[in-house]
């Protein structure tokens, strides 16, 4: 199967590996099972939310946009890899996350601040209003913002996906099941 070309900016170390499972696919009556690694994508510890943002990067950068701006939880692990998509670009970073900053930094939220994300947290306020609220600062700051919605979902995050399933059917037999 050819894989389908869309423009992209290389964040992840492609194609991450399949693990076999033996022991619970035994657990589970003897299937053939098997783990698809995306925690290894490299990007800022890895996740699977790089395959979306190879895709938004590119994006971003057709409309030359020069910040990233989305939304999610203090420890979301998409904000962190968003924050390191744009660090790695040479793009500035807006997060705008749920609720108010906590008493410690930690976790994701401290790897967000190390890659040199600006935080803005929405209180009260539901996540899209701030985040589009930040994005009204930005541009009248003479910015020009590129929004990624919650967890990069949005036609090019589920485009991304499908990128993952030729990759995955380009590694081996085609699975019965994909879960």
């Amino acid at each position: 199967m050819q894989t389908p070309t869309m423009p992209r900016v290389p964040l992840a170390h492609l194609p991450t590996p399949l693990d076999p499972l033996p022991r619970l696919g035994a657990a589970l009556g003897g299937l053939d099972l098997w783990l698809k690694r995306d925690d290894l994508t490299g990007l800022a510890f890895g996740g699977n939310k790089t395959r979306k943002l190879e895709l938004l990067l590119a994006a971003a950068q057709t409309a030359e946009a020069d910040c990233l701006v989305t939304c999610g939880a203090a420890q979301s692990n998409h904000c962190r890899q968003t924050a390191a998509a744009a660090a790695r670009s040479g793009m500035a970073c807006t997060l705008v996350l749920r609720g108010d900053p906590p008493p410690r930094v930690n976790g994701n939220l401290l790897l967000d601040q190390l890659l040199g994300a600006d935080l803005v947290w929405a209180g009260a306020r539901p996540l899209a209003e701030a985040q589009a609220e930040a994005i009204d600062r930005l541009q009248n700051a003479g910015k020009r913002p590129y929004a990624i919605p919650y967890g990069g979902s949005s036609p090019l995050g589920a485009a991304a996906y499908a990128l993952a399933l030729t990759e995955l059917l380009a590694q081996g037999p085609a699975p019965d099941w994909i879960v």
